[in-house]
């Protein structure tokens, strides 16, 4: 079975790495640069529709001022007209615009999750376990959704509002120069509200990111090990750290919000700032003849204006900084770790497991292996037994490559485990638990993931040989669609699909780690001897916790406190009187505790 932080493995998660504020820059920038010519455009459009915002208001000026001197309906039927038509401009500009962006929008999120699955699936499982599922799921969710609205929906926003801003107070200092500086320092409160919420929202916004990835590990780790938390009476346990995690996220979620409830309510009176500045020093200035009645009001306008994009820009705000924290850490991924070691060009000369004076301790742990040295031939088959403890799962981790030694070697034809390719080390070794995942999409598309040229025949050979020929019972077979609202695959299904996964890889070392330990007990045995027709000739290392397959094995490994302690055939054991021949008399065909 695989360690999980119930099992007492890594008993601290170490978290995945974020993205510094100069990588999300760069990432932005990339991301821009690869829709360039659609940016461009958006820009264009934005532009476009902000300048054909401007007219209305100076229209209305002119209207003023045109019948101040005396013009008749005429003048101010045409100006009128000319506001509709280029108020429908700019509503058909805006549109436009939105939907060009959205598009945009849609195209670079759909980049960013592409990326984020490819480096997932780089991440060796080792940096993936003791980092925590939970904090991978809520990044993948959680905040890959985030930036999704953020894309889609904050950042057109500010992009259009910005524009817009821009042009109408370039406008107000147009119509009048002193009433566009006084516009400017009516805008003096909104931008120190801003600079305060902003110096203190990014570090607030990825502590709540962390801790929601927090709380969801500890439903994950529950959930998953829920038969080890019945089992050893864990359940006060993790409702305990469960509240220490809600109490650390909610802490982290009223930080938020105090943040907000004292920008906002700035931001508000920063609004009215603006215009009010101007109508009083603009209708001092009419009074003393300074200005036009009609220049007054077209800034006012302006500055009526203003509030609306004023309002988009800072409303969206909130929403930026907190897809900013959540881009931060979907794109922290770049900077994990994407192999155990430096991968070599050389070939393995051989399929021979060489284990050498191999030692390993999990981060912040004793050590759980002692110095191992084990040889196993090519195509032997050998069980590794011991106490719950012994290191029998953390020893089939190193020969399988997820874990690399933290002192001596485990190489396969002399070349080191962890530094061989995903795709090459796939063909070589492959490690097979209790624990399996059934993927969103058909029975096909479950079984092409290890072989992906593989043909139908060959997918429904898999499957009988290992005992599934429940799927040619399903509607639609091969293409009946596993998980969601589809149809819902039980555990031994699970696992019979996983070891056909297994059948299709063709490696030619198996690390078995009790594969079919969810069957019934029918089942089990069909796919057992299934299997063993199909391992013929290949290398077999068994992690033995019922001793009827250490019976059957060439040789057997009794480890004890991470040390190899006895390693020999079955009857040979046995006879000599050792540990293993206590464990075979204690528990003859039971389970090892």
């Amino acid at each position: 079975m695989t360690t999980t932080p119930l099992e007492g493995a890594p008993a601290e998660a170490h978290a995945l790495p974020v993205a510094g504020p100069a990588d999300v820059r760069r990432a932005a920038a990339r991301l821009i640069r690869q829709d360039r010519r659609s940016f461009a455009g958006v820009v264009a459009l934005n532009s476009a529709a902000a300048l054909a915002g401007l007219a209305a208001p100076w229209l209305l000026g002119r209207i003023v001022d045109e019948v101040r001197a005396g013009a008749g309906v005429a003048v101010v039927d045409r100006l009128a007209l000319a506001i509709v038509a280029a108020a429908v401009v700019q509503l058909l500009l805006s549109r436009w615009a939105r939907y060009a962006a959205h598009r945009m929008g849609e195209r670079t999120l759909a980049r960013v999750r592409e990326t984020f699955v490819d480096r997932c699936l780089a991440l060796p499982a080792s940096v993936v376990e003791r980092a925590g599922t939970g904090d991978l799921a809520t990044r993948g969710t959680a905040d890959v959704a985030a930036v999704g609205t953020t894309l889609r929906d904050s950042g057109p926003q500010i992009v259009i509002a910005s524009a817009q801003l821009l042009f109408l107070l370039g406008a107000a200092v147009a119509t009048d120069p002193l009433l566009g500086g006084c516009a400017l320092t009516g805008l003096v409160a909104a931008h120190l509200a801003t600079r305060w919420y902003l110096r203190r929202a990014p570090a607030a916004y990825l502590a709540q990111g962390a801790a929601d990835s927090g709380v969801a590990e500890i439903l994950s780790a529950t959930s998953t090990g829920a038969r080890t938390v019945e089992a050893f009476r864990l359940g006060d346990a993790r409702l305990r750290a469960g509240r220490e995690a809600l109490t650390v996220a909610r802490a982290a979620r009223m930080r938020t919000l105090l943040l907000r409830n004292v920008y906002f309510p700035a931001v508000e009176i920063a609004y009215s700032l603006p215009l009010i500045t101007v109508l009083l020093v603009g209708g001092w200035l009419h009074l003393r003849g300074a200005v036009t009645l009609g220049t007054v009001l077209t800034a006012a306008f302006y500055m009526r204006q203003i509030e609306a994009p004023l309002d988009e820009v800072l409303s969206h705000v909130d929403q930026l900084q907190s897809g900013g924290a959540s881009f931060a850490r979907v794109e922290g991924l770049a900077r994990a770790p994407m192999s155990n070691g430096e991968e070599l060009s050389t070939e393995p000369e051989g399929d021979r497991i060489e284990v050498r004076g191999a030692r390993y301790a999990y981060p912040g742990g004793p050590e759980v292996l002692g110095g191992v040295d084990l040889v196993v031939r090519p195509g032997e088959r050998l069980a590794v037994v011991g106490p719950s403890g012994a290191g029998k799962t953390t020893l089939s981790r190193l020969v399988a490559g997820i874990d690399a030694p933290t002192a001596g070697s485990v190489t396969v034809g002399g070349v080191p485990v962890v530094s061989l390719a995903p795709e090459r080390l796939r063909r070589q070794v492959v490690l097979v638990t209790q624990e399996h995942h059934v993927f969103l999409g058909t029975v096909r598309d479950n079984l092409l993931i290890a072989e992906p040229e593989a043909s139908d025949a060959e997918l429904w050979a898999a499957l009988r040989s290992v005992g599934a020929e429940w799927v040619s019972a399903l509607p639609d077979g091969l293409d009946t669609v596993l998980g969601g609202d589809a149809y819902r695959a039980s555990g031994p299904q699970a696992q019979q699909l996983a070891l056909a996964r297994v059948v299709l890889a063709d490696p030619h070392t198996l690390v078995l780690d009790e594969a079919t330990a969810l069957l019934d007990p029918a089942t089990a045995r069909h796919a057992e001897r299934a299997l063993a027709a199909v391992l013929e000739g290949r290398t077999v290392i068994a992690i033995a916790h019922r001793l009827h397959t250490a019976h059957d094995a060439d040789r057997v490994a009794v480890m004890r406190d991470g040390r190899l302690t006895e390693l020999g055939p079955h009857d040979e054991l046995v006879a000599a009187g050792g540990e293993y021949a206590s464990l075979w008399r204690t528990w003859h065909g039971t389970p090892i505790p």
